[in-house]
């Protein structure tokens, strides 16, 4: 669905000089120093599967923000190729861009961007407006949304009268209500309390599984990546460090950055019986349910507690790969490394 390809984005006064005269290889600071421009972001490749969620995950001032912008040109890239569904966004016109931000595309943005002086109803309807769809027709549809994230009666409302939780889901319903087929989320639960925070995204998690989405979901906390993300590539200077699933990247970090990120997380709720399983030795229980290859960890506790003989480890086609028992569940749990 997207497709990304070399793509630069230097900030100065003349990018494209810096592009061929500087050597790259040199690190963010010391191009910085020397040539008074900033590499925001460098080289980075990365493809998004139809109906996934892509989390791009980096701390402050890793590019994630940038990159990401960069895929709609709200920000301009200084070098690279862009291609949703093969069409290449950097060579596109004027007009063409336009048509691709109104109906192939949305975004959700960390403040929300609510405009005070509109009720909830008219907020969520807003981008249907400016398409010029008519007002009956664009108000039904903003209905739909706005129980769709569960907000149902509170149409008449102003952004000022709902909390930081209910404005995001109003935010959320506007993007939704186009009917985009990508949705681009900057850090778009940041602001939110915590318990607010994982109600959102546990909201935002079932309506992707209902909806089936492209999504790319910016954020800076490591444990809100492993969560939402299908695939995370994870950022340091502009640069992408590792990409890969929630389970390859917590079981297998390319470096110590991102091995830093994994160091405090639950692995027992990532990692899979696939990831901690011994070879088939033969002894497995015949008469115990087999232990699916993608289960994870932490659903198996109570499997493995009835049984004294290791149980049998298949795939979702039903081949044998292993085995698995309670000592390599209390291993699995007790481990971070």
């Amino acid at each position: 669905m997207i497709c990304c390809r070399g793509i630069w984005k230097i900030f100065g006064s003349d990018p494209k000089r810096i592009m061929a005269e500087t050597d790259l290889t040199l690190s963010k600071s010391e191009i910085q120093e020397r040539t008074r421009h900033i590499v925001a972001v460098r080289d980075v490749n990365f493809e998004v599967s139809r109906g996934e969620c892509f989390v791009v995950m980096g701390l402050s001032g890793s590019g994630k923000s940038t990159l990401v912008r960069c895929l709609s040109r709200l920000i301009e890239p200084t070098e690279g190729a862009v291609l949703i569904d093969g069409l290449d966004v950097i060579t596109m016109n004027r007009r063409e861009l336009l048509d691709l931000r109104r109906h192939r595309l949305a975004m959700v943005f960390q403040h929300f961007g609510l405009f005070s002086h509109r009720s909830v109803i008219d907020n969520i309807s807003y981008g249907l407006e400016i398409r010029g769809i008519g007002k009956a027709e664009r108000t039904e549809k903003a209905h739909e949304m706005l129980e769709l994230v569960g907000l149902k009666g509170w149409d008449a409302c102003y952004p000022r009268e709902l909390s930081g939780g209910m404005q995001q889901r109003v935010g959320l319903a506007r993007a939704m209500a186009l009917d985009p087929e990508i949705l681009i989320f900057d850090e778009p639960f940041s602001a939110l309390d915590p318990l607010i925070r994982r109600e959102m995204q546990d909201e935002l998690l079932q309506l992707q599984h209902q909806l089936k989405k492209t999504m790319v979901f910016i954020t800076h906390d490591f444990l809100e990546a492993i969560k939402m993300g299908d695939h995370i590539a994870i950022m340091k200077d502009g640069a992408v460090s590792q990409i890969g699933t929630p389970e390859e990247i917590v079981a297998h970090p390319v470096d110590d950055y991102v091995r830093e990120f994994t160091e405090d997380v639950p692995r027992y709720k990532v990692l899979s019986a696939g990831k901690v399983m011994r070879p088939d030795s033969g002894n497995a229980c015949a008469d115990a349910e087999p232990v699916l290859t993608t289960a994870k960890i932490d659903t198996l506790i109570d499997q493995v507690a009835d049984s004294d003989r290791p149980l049998r480890v298949m795939t979702p086609e039903g081949v044998a790969v292993g085995e698995i028992d309670r000592s390599i569940i209390m291993r699995a749990m007790s481990s971070r490394s």
